[in-house]
């Protein structure tokens, strides 16, 4: 390694990143008169000399307020790390970096490394991306004491309050944030950058200050994020370069469909026809998420785009969590298309294989123009039939965020061609939006359908009397009712005690459990009204779409989580009666269910559903936003620095493919 007698390492500022390196060279001599009498280059850069004392810990400190990044093994210009007493870094204004070896608070040598950058315009665009990532995901607004925020080179700690404190004359606020054995860390408002909030499990472990083991979770996790950028972007790129023949102008199918539509469109749902319909005229590939509250009108987006599909030659689609989704939206489509020439089917894996077979027969003889069903499109005999269609095929993905990330990209590998359009009624958080805006089309449905009332909803202890005045009132007015009960072994004597208390109320019980032909069955006579209280698991949270349910009775409503409650509730008030939900306990209410229950509440106005989702993160964890394979990593680290990761990765790896 070559030894070098000094280095300058210049701070992370707009006014160093916009100079050339050799404009750093050029001008050493100048900017070492500048750092004697010029505060701004006397606190903003580094000068070491070999064989010269500088005070070690003072240098990490140093490194840390230029705005340079603690990690476990340096890559890129902006990096530190530190064994012992040897710190490698890569200063932002050097094409290479440098290893300071000291003894004690002695500069022993300064090194050369082998680590060099190419492209110089390059690494700095990406670290300028980086940083302004780093402020998108900062996100300190609603920060509180007591607060959980995670730090990038530190790790987590407990957020205590600010504190002012004087420097050189000059008054700085600094967050005061508490580690593990109660060591304290300052950081100035200007590296705030540096600070995310923990979303992820509600009480996490506290990092301890100078331990290395944050930096090797770090950097497990940064290895692991790029893995997931690379498979992501693979099948992006492969479909960046595919093309398939734009889709044909709407016909007089398209404007049959659309004048059958018994409600008014929103505002939002006309514009996110309008971006589909500019996705659909470019010969690239569709791959659109539509994020949207529960009821605004997702379903009728996704059945418009799937007859043009048809009407352009093409196939259609759509993949749903359940049988019991999946079948409620082929019963809508066929009467919805009763009139027109276009055949749905419906297949699951509980279907008869006799009937299994009929299905694929078909649709190897071009019978079928749209399918409907659940993961049983994943199977090998549909890839392959897929996979032999020369015209376009279009696949939407129903309460897309039940599917893992991986599921979701195994037909856009199979057939890169696929257009894919999403539907998602949990919003994705801000986090990931940002995280994921490079790869995918986000369209957000915000407004509410005309003469829709918000649902009323009561937070009371369980009563005998409560449930027979709901249950009777919503009789009375020819209207049905939901009754959830998610314990399966006494789901019988439920339906028993009901009974008792409304004997003249028809009743019935569904669940996961029950044969594919008796749910089916329940679920069409509860449609027909031929049944007045469906006692059901949590099985109705799936998008069901039967406007006259409005009245929800959950019995221990402290077991659902938060997005659930409001996910089961969006289940009624679909029309113009007013809906009531009764979300009721049973024993004494723990903080957390009282506060979530208050929130539930609260969050009584339609389109809460982003706040709703955001709590929840909050509350119960980051969960499953990017297949199971990915939340052990958002627990350790955080939801933001862990989408910040991500973004920074499919940016990083975007650039090497340019």
């Amino acid at each position: 390694m070559e030894t070098l007698k000094n280095v300058l390492i210049c701070g992370i500022l707009p006014y160093f990143l916009e100079k050339e390196n050799f404009w750093f060279q050029k001008n050493l001599n100048k900017i070492l008169k500048l750092r004697k009498n010029q505060s701004f280059f006397a606190e903003n850069t580094i000068f070491l000399e070999s064989e010269k004392n500088y005070n070690f810990s003072q240098f990490l400190k140093k490194l840390d307020e230029l705005g340079y990044e603690k990690v476990w093994e340096i890559n890129e210009i902006g990096e530190f790390s530190q064994k012992g007493g040897i710190i490698d870094v890569f200063p932002i204004n050097l094409n290479f970096a440098v290893k300071v070896e000291f003894f004690g608070n002695k500069i022993e040598k300064i090194y050369k490394l082998d680590l060099e950058i190419k492209n110089e315009k390059k690494a700095k665009e990406l670290l300028k991306k980086k940083l302004k990532s780093q402020k998108l995901f900062s996100n300190l607004k609603n920060l509180k004491v007591g607060d959980f925020l995670v730090h990038i080179d530190h790790g987590i700690g407990k957020f205590v309050g600010k504190e002012k404190l004087k420097l050189n004359q000059k008054e700085i606020e600094y967050y005061v944030l508490e580690y593990a054995k109660g060591d304290k860390l300052y950081v100035p408002k200007d590296l705030e950058r540096k600070l995310s909030l923990y979303i992820g499990f509600s009480q996490p472990q506290l990092s301890r200050l100078q331990s290395v083991f944050w930096q090797k979770t770090k950097r497990k996790i940064k290895k692991e994020t790029e893995k997931l950028a690379k498979e992501l972007l693979e099948i992006y790129a492969k479909r960046e370069i595919t093309k398939r023949p734009p889709y044909l102008p709407e016909n007089e199918i398209d404007i049959y469909l659309k004048n059958s539509f018994p409600f008014e469109e929103t505002p939002d749902q006309i514009q996110v026809l309008k971006e589909i319909d500019e996705d659909l005229k470019k010969e690239k590939p569709m791959d659109r998420i539509v994020c949207g509250d529960v009821g605004f009108g997702k379903t009728e987006i996704a059945l418009r785009t799937m007859v043009r599909a048809v009407n352009s030659g093409g196939k259609a689609l759509m993949m749903c969590p359940t049988t019991i989704l999946a079948h409620q939206h082929f019963q809508n489509f066929k009467e919805r298309l009763k009139n027109l020439p276009i055949e749905v089917a419906f297949l699951t894996r509980l279907a008869p294989k006799k009937e299994q077979k009929r299905i694929i027969e078909n649709l190897k003889k071009d019978k079928i123009d749209i399918l409907v069903g659940t993961h049983r499109l994943l199977s090998k005999d549909i890839k392959e039939w897929i996979l032999k269609l020369k015209s376009r095929v279009l696949l939407v993905i129903d309460d897309e965020h039940k599917f893992g990330v991986r599921e979701k990209e195994e037909l856009k590998k199979l057939k890169p061609s696929i257009d894919i359009l999403s539907l998602s009624a949990t919003p994705i958080p801000r986090t990931l939006y940002f995280a994921l805006c490079g790869l995918r089309e986000i369209s957000l449905i915000e407004t509410p359908p005309l003469d829709r009332f918000p649902v009323k909803t009561f937070v009371l202890p369980f009563s005998k009397k409560i449930v027979k005045e709901a249950i009777e009132k919503e009789l009375e007015r020819g209207g049905q009712v939901y009754y959830l009960h998610n314990l399966l072994k006494n789901i019988s004597k439920v339906k028993f005690f009901l009974k008792k208390l409304v004997p003249k109320a028809k009743i019935e019980i569904a669940h996961g459990r029950l044969k594919e032909k008796e749910l089916v069955k329940v679920m069409v006579a509860f449609q027909k009204r031929k049944i007045d209280v469906l006692v059901a698991t949590t099985i109705i949270e799936n998008g069901l779409d039967l406007p006259n349910v409005n009245t929800l009775i959950v019995a221990e409503s402290t077991k659902l989580g938060l997005s659930q409650a409001y996910q089961i509730r969006g289940r009624i008030g679909r029309s113009h009666s007013k809906a009531f939900a009764f979300f009721l306990y049973n024993s004494k209410l723990s903080q957390k269910a009282k506060e979530r229950l208050k929130f539930l509440k609260s969050a009584e106005k339609l389109g809460s559903g982003y706040k709703i989702a955001l709590k929840d993160l909050e509350m119960r964890g980051a969960g499953n936003i990017l297949g199971k394979e990915q939340s052990g990593n958002i627990n350790k680290i955080g939801l933001n620095l862990y989408c910040q990761m991500l973004s920074q990765a499919i940016e990083k790896l975007k650039n090497y493919y340019d």
